[in-house]
């Protein structure tokens, strides 16, 4: 299924554990560091480089490009890292992580509450997944190398909707979904 962003409630709420979606659109990136400065300045009301609403953050730390590439190697980071700093990012509005791995339950509940999805992208494919990103800006926290945040444009990024809207989680039961 393709689908573009932003990722609004009505289309999130389409989506169910084990769908494949090729994602198109604008999606931020955004690891540990970059997570624990968006929560310090909403802490502190301060204002944010990007609206959360809607969005989509992907957690990786993109390598360095070549010449004749948009962005280097790109794949996910595993994601029970950022749990503790996710639920305040998704009060705020965010819609969608892309990242590996399962999250914890307070995630989980937080992701059932504000209608938001979890996607997960195979590990290992780094390489194949920078070819789906059309353009990288640096937005943000530029001195964090690369956990700076980054604005990408990407054309069919393939997916798996790990964690839906409803809190359904592939992880209860991924032999069903991994066949």
């Amino acid at each position: 299924m393709k689908i573009n962003t932003p990722l609004t409630k009505n289309k999130i709420s389409r989506l169910n554990v084990g769908d494949i979606v090729y994602l198109s659109g604008t999606v931020y990136t955004g690891r540990d560091l970059a997570h624990k400065r968006l929560n310090d300045s909403l802490n502190n009301s301060e204002e944010l480089a990007f609206e959360l609403s809607n969005q989509t953050i992907f957690y990786t730390g993109p390598t360095p490009n070549r010449d004749h590439q948009v962005i280097g190697s790109c794949g996910p980071t595993t994601s029970y890292r950022m749990d503790d700093l996710t639920n305040l990012l998704l009060d705020k509005g965010l819609s969608a992580m892309i990242g590996k791995g399962e999250r914890n339950q307070n995630v989980i509940n937080k992701i059932k509450e504000t209608g938001a999805v979890y996607f997960i992208s195979i590990g290992g494919v780094a390489a194949l997944t920078s070819e789906c990103i059309k353009e990288a800006q640096i937005i943000c926290y530029e001195d964090l190398g690369p956990e700076a945040i980054r604005k990408l444009e990407v054309e069919d990024m393939k997916l798996i909707v790990a964690i839906d809207s409803k809190g359904n989680t592939i992880f209860e039961n991924y032999k069903k979904y991994m066949r």
